[in-house]
């Protein structure tokens, strides 16, 4: 263990030395308070605070990220090519110990730098409200939609399995469908999924005077206080943009399983009219008393003929509830937690690819990794719209190594303080097996089988 701390210690010092980490540093240190300052979102105290930690965690993530993979490798090779390694394998230091000194040392650096400058971004967050003088209306708001944890829930998707098979056998019968389009595998699963879509997105639209309707169950609100609320967070396209891209809408949000049954519901109906823009999302606060006991909520969206003659059309993640189940502090350091994550596997990588290969093509290696994970969910939805020829070589080739890789895009912590949705702690821990326990893991175990059979200098006689 002392051989490893050793190894830990002088990796640090090496790292310090290097120009490309002081300025790194100082570049995070200059643009982080400048970014405090100057960045106004949409002109609200809201919209200023998410840009700002938008952006904030945004630009640390990038910069430590890119530190992460240019040390980690540096460490390596230039021991290697500078000649310094040949004084440390002649003494009684393994080579295993030499490279998980050399992790100590970078994730040591990578926490310290990570906690110094996330946190410069969680006191400027707190301190900005105070700064800007806002008023209590502002701070209430703040506080039920920013400064705070919120879990959210979606409508489960409606099946329409049922509806696709009655379609295409309908199609069948009426001849619409060629008989060797059924006898071929491919153009039949092809248009069972054209049907699919069509029924789906039929589902999710509402045409001027039609109404939707969503349930939602075990809406577990924690909170004793009577002004608690909950928000219902909204998205919907058109099939024809008004002219100043507004929609008009009437939601009824509450129990209604009394008024089904013909009965006066025990709780509250909450019944409002909005004007919205399309292609963004809302939120549509309601008092927690609209909840029952047994966590049951329905809303109702209507289309208003006379107010609007386009489809109004709901995406996939066009609809969800949110209501309080944490701290916006405790949020804030499980999204740290996750950037960790991130440098903990680039830091395998670069470990692992410079074990084995030159600086400039570890380097390399590790760059387009990074990119390919930092746009992972992109890839995957891109190759799933191949032909069948391209999609079954994708399947057996890329798809797979694309899997090894972690997916930086749905761990970013963006994802859930600008919105200000719940990172779980069970999700969190799932994120830590995959990403550190196997991935990582593996990366590393792999570089030190490398390592350990790399010729380090060849003996001349």
């Amino acid at each position: 263990m002392r051989s490893i701390m050793a190894v830990a210690v002088n990796t640090i010092r090496q790292i310090l030395r290097l120009k490309i980490a002081v300025i790194f540093i100082v570049l995070l240190a200059v643009l982080l308070p400048v970014m405090g300052l100057t960045m106004t979102g949409d002109g609200t105290i809201k919209g200023r605070l998410q840009t700002f930690i938008s952006y904030g965690l945004s630009l640390a993530s990038l910069l430590l990220c890119l530190l992460t993979i240019i040390i980690s490798v540096y460490t390596v090779t230039s021991d290697i090519s500078g000649r310094q390694i040949y004084t440390v394998v002649t003494k009684p230091v393994r080579r295993y110990q030499i490279l998980v000194g050399k992790f100590l040392g970078i994730i040591i650096l990578d926490f310290v730098l990570l906690i110094i400058f996330t946190g410069a971004i969680y006191a400027i967050t707190i301190m900005t409200p105070k700064i800007a003088g806002v008023s209590d209306e502002e701070k209430t708001l703040l506080k039920n939609e920013f400064f705070t944890a919120r879990q959210g829930l979606k409508p489960e998707p409606v099946d329409v399995s049922k509806d696709v098979q009655q379609t295409f056998q309908s199609l069948v019968q009426k001849g619409q469908i060629k008989p060797e389009q059924l006898q071929d595998e491919q153009s039949r699963r092809q248009i069972i999924d054209d049907i699919t879509r069509s029924k789906e997105l039929a589902s999710r639209s509402a045409a001027p005077g039609q109404i939707l309707n969503w349930q939602f169950k075990n809406i577990k609100i924690k909170s004793t206080d009577p002004n608690t609320v909950l928000f219902i967070r909204f998205k919907y396209e058109v099939s024809v943009k008004p002219a100043d891209m507004m929609v008009n809408s009437l939601w009824e949000i509450g129990d209604d399983r009394d008024i089904k049954l013909g009965q006066v519901p025990k709780t509250k109906i909450y019944q409002l009219s909005r004007r919205d823009r399309i292609q963004a999302f809302h939120e549509i606060a309601i008092p927690a008393d609209a909840v029952p006991a047994d966590g049951y909520l329905a809303i109702g969206f209507i289309n208003p003929p006379q107010l609007n003659d386009t489809v109004v059309i709901f995406p996939p993640d066009g609809l969800e509830v949110l209501y309080k189940a944490d701290s916006f502090s405790a949020n804030f350091a499980r999204s740290v937690l996750l950037l960790f994550l991130q440098l903990i596997f680039l830091c395998c990588l670069g470990i692992c690819t410079a074990s084995f290969l030159s600086m400039p093509t570890a380097l390399l290696c590790c760059l387009i990794v990074f990119a390919t994970a930092t746009v992972s969910s992109f890839i995957f939805e891109s190759f799933d719209t191949l032909s069948s020829g391209t999609e079954l070589f994708y399947r057996f080739t890329i798809k797979p190594l694309l899997h090894i890789l972690p997916q930086f895009d749905l761990m970013n912590p963006n994802e859930f303080l600008v919105p200000s949705k719940l990172l779980s702690w069970s999700a969190l821990g799932w994120i830590v097996f995959i990403v550190v326990c196997v991935k990582s893991l593996l990366l590393f175990l792999l570089g030190i089988l490398l390592f350990s059979f790399r010729e380090i200098a060849k003996i001349i006689v």
